[in-house]
Parts: structure tokens; C-alpha cells; sequence
């Protein structure tokens, strides 16, 4: 990255939306309906540090086959939209969180371009960006609908650059295929990892692999480190845990 962004780009779950009460819950409750087995965010954080399972659908299902279970996806993704919405306004959809503040994101937007690359589909972006209030900040939206190759292929970070020079640009995402995109596009990346979360070193170890320029605990430390002179700015090696 040469200076501060003209373009910054965000994926939208465990970045910008805290999802643990949404899509993390419903994934675990599908494959407990079609197993009737246990199924833990731990095994869940597995699942998700492998490329490939961006999409909760495809990971679902794979995940109950994987348990002896015998629901093909039409099935899996029809009782995870059945959980997720949920019936008279009592899905799981509305535990959703957003990190973010409206005033970082004005100050944000007021310097760069912001925009939003995200694995989810066009009704669960429009719905959390319309009840959270934060539309009006976002100028370029590309959900898995609007790519034919949904990540780790960067088609939907070059369709935002339009373009544009990568080196420009910034890319923040959470899990290995958010990295592997960014890295395929040219585009420098920043991991976002809570503290707490299963997995996290050795997640926090792939991301840098994959070429993270840093591993912030929170979205919201992301203005602040903006700020920090380039060669404070890289990530250090992380060294993966023995377990």
C-alpha cells in the first residue's frame, strides 16, 4: 500500500457484522436438525479455516454429510433459510451486530471509496445494511450474486477496482479465502480476529501466510492504524500452536 487508500473494501461477516448469533448459530442448528448430533463453533472454526467454505450453504452441507447425514444442499440450504429468517420476525438473522460506528464510517468514507465484497447474497446484504443504517457509506456492493466465481477467485475485488491500481486499494476480511482473494488481485489485505475466537492462531498464522498486511482484534482499530507510519504497519510471523 503507497499511501492512504483511495479505495477500501470490506468482507461483511466477522468484519463488519459480529455474526456469531446468525449465521454461526444457524449453521450449527442445521447441522444439528439433520444429524442430531452435536456440532460446536469450535468444529465450526475448523470447517471455516479450510478455503472453500466461504459459503455457509455449501459448508453446512458438508458438514452433515461429512457426520453420515444423507440432506443434499437444496435441503440444507432450504432449513438454513428457514432458521435464518425464522417465522413472525424471530429469525436468527436479527441477532446480527454491527461493529462498526456511523462516524468511522463518515470519516472513512469522506477520504476513500468504500465498498463491500461479501460472500452473502443480495437480500441478506440489503437487509442488514437498510436495518443497521449504513447504506448511504458504501459505494460499490458486490455480493456472491454479482460474480460467476465466488471466492477465493478475485473476480468481485477487480470488478470494484474497475480498473483502478491495486496497490490503492485495501482489502479487511476475516477468514482464508478473504486473504487468498485479496492476494490473487494484488490487493493488500488487513485480517480482522476478535480475541476469543477458536482457532485463532493458527487462522491469525494462514492469513499471514496468504499475505495480511495485519491482524487487528476489531474493525474498529483499523482508522488508528491507518495512521501508523508504513513500517510499523506489517503483521509479525505468528508461530502455530501444536494442537
Amino acid at each position: 500500500m503507497k499511501s492512504h487508500p483511495q479505495v477500501i473494501i470490506f468482507d461483511v461477516d466477522g468484519v463488519l457484522v459480529d455474526v456469531q448469533g446468525s449465521f454461526h448459530r444457524t449453521t450449527l442448528d442445521t447441522v444439528r436438525f439433520f444429524t442430531g448430533k452435536s456440532a460446536t463453533r469450535k468444529e465450526l472454526h475448523r470447517w471455516k479455516n479450510q478455503s472453500g467454505f466461504n459459503d455457509d450453504w455449501k459448508l453446512s452441507t458438508a458438514w452433515v454429510r461429512s457426520l453420515g447425514g444423507t440432506a443434499g444442499y437444496d435441503e440444507v440450504k432450504s432449513k438454513f433459510m428457514e432458521l435464518y429468517w425464522g417465522t413472525n420476525g424471530k429469525g436468527n438473522v436479527d441477532r446480527e451486530k454491527w461493529l462498526l460506528p456511523r462516524t468511522s464510517l463518515r470519516r472513512l468514507a469522506s477520504r476513500a471509496d468504500l465498498a463491500l465484497f461479501t460472500g452473502r447474497v443480495r437480500r441478506e446484504t440489503d437487509y442488514t445494511l437498510d436495518r443497521c443504517r449504513v447504506r448511504e457509506f458504501f459505494r460499490h456492493i458486490v455480493t456472491v450474486e454479482d460474480v460467476e466465481r465466488p471466492k477465493p477467485d478475485p473476480e468481485g475485488l477487480l470488478k470494484i477496482l474497475n480498473g483502478r491500481d491495486p496497490s490503492m486499494a485495501i482489502y479487511l476480511g476475516d477468514n482464508v479465502d478473504d486473504a487468498i482473494a485479496s492476494q490473487a488481485a494484488g490487493i493488500p489485505f488487513v485480517g480482522i480476529l476478535p480475541p476469543g475466537v477458536h482457532g485463532r492462531r493458527e487462522r491469525r498464522a494462514l492469513l499471514t501466510k496468504f499475505g495480511a498486511q495485519a491482524i487487528l482484534t476489531d474493525v474498529r482499530e483499523f482508522e488508528k492504524w491507518l495512521k501508523r507510519p508504513a513500517s510499523k504497519k506489517r503483521a509479525r510471523t505468528p508461530v502455530l500452536s501444536k494442537a
